[in-house]
């Protein structure tokens, strides 16, 4: 059975998967941030940087599992597999947003 994302968020998973910087931030307005790994991103200029410097230290694939909604929130649950330390692990992605584009990211363990 195929997981029905909504469409900015399975553009996001396309980009990631592609290892395309300038596509992943496309998915993002703006003024959007990330929260990952104990560090915020804010604005698609380092957004796109993130992105760059994940794929040029690890490779890895990531399979969406399960999606849920928290008020505002879509909630992820993407399974990786990969070359970074604690391979494999469950990961929640909180998206949040706005029109077809994410305004919000935070991924956690």
């Amino acid at each position: 059975m195929s997981l029905e994302l909504p469409a900015a968020i399975s553009r996001y998973f396309a980009a990631d998967q592609g290892r395309d910087a300038d596509a992943l931030s496309r998915c993002f307005t703006d003024d959007a941030i990330v929260k990952n790994d104990g560090r915020l991103y804010d604005g698609i200029g380092a957004i796109r940087e993130w992105k760059v410097e994940t794929s040029r230290k690890y490779r890895y694939t990531s399979t969406p599992v399960a999606l849920g909604i928290d008020d505002d929130w879509s909630v992820v649950t993407s399974h990786l597999r990969g070359d970074f330390p604690g391979s494999p692990v469950d990961l929640r992605y909180f998206f949040r947003l706005d029109g077809d584009r994410v305004l919000d990211l935070e991924i956690i363990v």
